[in-house]
């Protein structure tokens, strides 16, 4: 009895004194554990998950029964009978661990799930007896303070379960990307076998230890009565069917739009919301117009590389024996697919043989297949080499070209007019990378959100996004905005302007800036403003921005967001401020959607782990949009509390302008849509960069393509010829199944029928007549307006465009008729209503 009272007391004040240390398990029911950030596209799906611990905390009414039993069924049988620890199973572990120490094996545990989440959530996982006492003592508490469906679902979420995959939710999407009511008896099953140690089961490493361990896992499953036996044996004679789930982007060409949506969410949360608070962030992304956009971008890089010739095989390797594993063992960069590496084994005049690179399983081995294709003269005819100066001739075989052992690129090639998917199989064309870089950036022009974004040739090979982080000279690609602050302020697309030479004094010292049009010593004379940005004359737009004066230009171009503090210097009007290709974008959207002001946005929401809003693009009021039902209110309206940075009829102005671009100037390849579009070319130079940027009604696009180190392209690579392509494609594919539909012309415009060089009035018979836009009381004199109708035969008013409340137009202030001797001609540059 001594023995007794004396051992018991020493219990005792152990158990006290080790309670004294523990910490506070109330603190379970405010857990909030980190959970991954996922990104989905404007669809709903998903674009990239970002996290340190990959988990998707689910309550466990969500988590199926099958699921339930199988963890019980292999961790802890007795879970919902015991008070937290299972002395029944403590017992059978003392047992079989005196057995073990004699046999020399391992030592077995007999923790209960109770136990397993005291350890996980507020333990360390030090192996003492000290720790144990504690998780004995915390999980009979724990017991006492949650009920065991809190117990589990706390479990199941914590769990780490191999792959990086924390949690039953993640762990299913990592092994089948199933959600977890998809799960079979045989998944579920194998979940269960990784809490015991995930790098043992690894099914990519160990399947057949992984395989063993799950059968045995599907007999406690049957033997606890969660299962028949026929359902047991049928689970068993499955595979684990496990695959390799991408860790990266999730939508085809989607990486550098993942990447300025991460950078954006790390600005606005911090980093612990983007890799732990569980964020779900609906981005704009179209995943239809993102590989169009991807495809067209490519297409253009390479058109503009091959014109420049042919630099050589990425390098050479012996064919001897095994060609496919030399392949597999380089490095290829993971996004550019559908091109392919491959090897040449044989080369002739016509054709040569190629080897592909073999794919890899998904267990990390190279697939056995070996796969071969062709290559034809037709498809290597571009490539001319490379000379010191200048290139070679057009190659009259293909073994001129390629030889036995280069490792090249390649692409599946692309049928013809009369040809079919089937008539090209197994033929390629050759590829390589391109130097240029480039970027293009689709965008809606009413709300701001970019629908598709391309930053470069390829993310793995530059993370650089030259959509958004080049800075760059946007050439005559910024003369929309020079002239849509002229309408603005008093001129008229009739307005004339003299195209000649001019001489700008730099100051003392300083040699006269004398600007040039991109046609040296071409000069068209007095001629419209229109005129002027169709075919993109320097010297107008000079002369037009110093009567304007650049201070009025610099404040136009920071309402646009083009420019945050543009130099009020003449060289600037003609492009040669940097900015970003978004920026320019988001500035001709402005043009495009009637003159309101818009934020270029790659999201559109973020919401909490909760589900609750926490940040969203479109900040007006809508009271009442929440309304659950319909009682007879009034509709909800929308306040509108964005700037009016245009006036409506300056914009429509400047948009049939640019659909002039198309029609008659610089952008005609782009006329080839077959829709109303507007656009403009930009070219800088020496052609170190080249712009497109351009509209249709509900959708704006910008491409941008120049080399990264700044250098000239080459002579004649302008921006109609290297970047209009790029446009063209992508609108092609983007608008492929919708109608075409007019530009919406505001209340108030008048349509008047001008000469297109001298903006007077023009008669029936004038060959070179359009219709042209004016404000109220701006019309040539003794013009005749339209009765209401624009171009495509809409009537004003009456089309959408009404969203635009029109301004009181103010009437042009006469200035005082005087001459001023300029350049010994004459000629001074505008006023409204005459020339000077």
């Amino acid at each position: 009895m001594i023995l007794f009272v004396a051992g018991a007391g020493v219990a005792a004040f152990l158990l006290w004194n080790v309670s004294k240390e523990l910490p506070d398990y109330e603190v379970l029911a405010k857990y909030e554990p980190p959970v991954m950030t996922r990104l989905h596209a404007n669809d709903g799906r998903l674009i990239a998950e970002y996290s340190r611990q990959r988990r998707i905390y689910v309550p466990i009414a969500a988590v199926p029964d099958k699921v339930i039993q199988a963890f019980i069924s292999a961790e802890d049988k007795n879970f919902y009978q015991h008070g937290g620890l299972d002395i029944q199973g403590i017992i059978r572990a003392v047992v079989t661990n005196l057995n073990n120490i004699q046999s020399g094996r391992r030592m077995v545990g007999a923790s209960t799930i109770t136990q397993q989440v005291a350890k996980n959530f507020l333990l360390t996982n030090d192996v003492t007896i000290q720790r144990k006492l504690k998780e004995a003592i915390l999980a009979i508490r724990i017991e006492r303070a949650f009920t065991k469906d809190q117990i589990l679902e706390l479990y199941l979420n914590e769990i780490y379960l191999g792959v990086g995959s924390y949690g039953v939710a993640a762990a299913a999407l990592s092994y089948w990307d199933k959600s977890l009511n998809e799960l079979t008896l045989a998944d579920a099953a194998y979940l269960a076998t990784l809490p015991k140690a995930p790098s043992n089961y690894d099914p990519f490493r160990h399947p057949d230890r992984a395989i063993a361990r799950r059968n045995w896992v599907i007999d406690r499953i049957v033997e606890n009565g969660y299962a028949t036996p026929e359902e047991g044996e049928q689970a068993k004679a499955q595979p684990l069917g496990v695959t390799r789930r991408p860790t990266g982007p999730r939508i085809f060409a989607s990486e550098y739009f993942a990447e300025e949506v991460r950078r954006e969410v790390l600005d606005k949360f911090g980093e612990d919301k983007l890799y732990g608070g569980g964020l779900s962030v609906r981005t704009t992304l179209d995943p239809r117009l993102q590989r169009i956009a991807r495809k067209a971008l490519v297409d253009g890089l390479v058109a503009y590389d091959q014109r420049h010739g042919w630099r050589g095989p990425k390098e050479q390797i012996s064919i001897e024996g095994d060609w496919g594993q030399k392949l597999a063992e380089m490095d290829v960069w993971s996004d550019i697919e559908p091109w392919r590496v491959a090897v040449v084994l044989e080369s002739g005049a016509k054709t040569a043989t190629i080897g592909l690179r073999p794919g890899f399983d998904d267990y990390g081995k190279v697939k056995p297949d070996r796969e071969k294709g062709e290559i034809a003269y037709s498809e290597v005819k571009w490539a001319r080499p490379v000379l010191e100066r200048g290139m070679g001739g057009t190659p009259k075989t293909v073994d001129a070209v390629l030889k036995p052992g280069d490792v090249i690129y390649v692409a599946p090639k692309e049928p013809g007019e009369k040809q079919s998917e089937e008539d090209v199989a197994g033929q390629w064309s050759l590829m390589q990378v391109p130097k240029v870089g480039g970027a293009i950036v689709a965008m809606d022009p009413f709300t701001g959100r970019v629908l598709a974004l391309v930053g470069g040739f390829s993310f793995a090979q530059s993370e650089f996004d030259r959509a958004v982080q080049a800075r760059r000279q946007p050439g005559s690609s910024f003369k929309p905005l020079i002239y849509s602050t002229a309408l603005d302020n008093g001129y008229t697309p009739a307005s004339i302007i003299y195209d000649g030479p001019i001489s700008i004094d730099q100051g003392r010292g300083m040699p006269p800036w004398r600007p040039k049009n991109y046609e040296a010593g071409s000069h068209a004379g007095p001629s419209t403003l229109r005129y002027g940005i169709e075919h993109s004359r320097n010297l107008m737009t000079v002369r037009l921005a110093r009567d304007l004066g650049m201070p009025i230009i610099s404040e136009y171009a920071r309402r646009f967001g083009a420019y945050d503090n543009l130099m009020p210097v003449l060289s600037m009007s003609l492009g040669a401020g940097e900015t970003t290709l978004m920026r320019m974008v988001g500035a001709y959207s402005m043009i495009a959607n009637g003159g309101v002001q818009i934020t270029p946005t790659l999201i559109d929401r973020v919401q909490d782990r909760y589900g609750r809003t926490v940040w969203r693009h479109d900040d007006r009021d809508c009271t009442g949009c929440d309304a659950k039902g319909w009682r007879g209110q009034a509709e909800p309206e929308l306040v509108e509390n964005r700037k009016q940075i245009l006036d409506p009829i300056t914009a429509y102005q400047m948009t049939s302008i640019l659909e002039g671009v198309v029609q008659r100037g610089t952008g005609r390849r782009i006329a080839a849509l077959g829709r109303p579009v507007g656009g403009k070319t930009g070219t800088t130079n020496d052609e170190k960069d080249a712009w497109f940027i351009g509209f249709t009604p509900n959708l704006v696009a910008g491409v941008y393509i120049g080399f990264d180190n700044p250098k000239p392209m080459g002579r004649g690579e302008t921006g109609g010829r290297v970047a209009g392509p790029v446009f063209l494609d992508f609108m092609k594919g983007a608008l492929e199944d919708e109608p075409p539909v007019p530009f919406r012309a505001p209340p108030g415009v008048k349509l008047v029928r001008v000469n297109l060089k001298t903006g007077q009035p023009a008669s029936g018979g004038d060959g070179a007549a359009i219709m042209e836009a004016f404000k109220p009381g701006q019309e040539p004199v003794g013009a005749v307006a339209s009765s209401g109708y624009n171009d495509y035969g809409g009537q004003q008013g009456q089309d959408g465009y009404g969203q635009y409340q029109p301004q009181p137009q103010p009437q042009p202030q006469p200035r005082p008729r005087q001459r001023r001797q300029e350049d010994n001609r004459g000629w001074r540059s505008i006023i409204p209503g005459g020339l000077y």
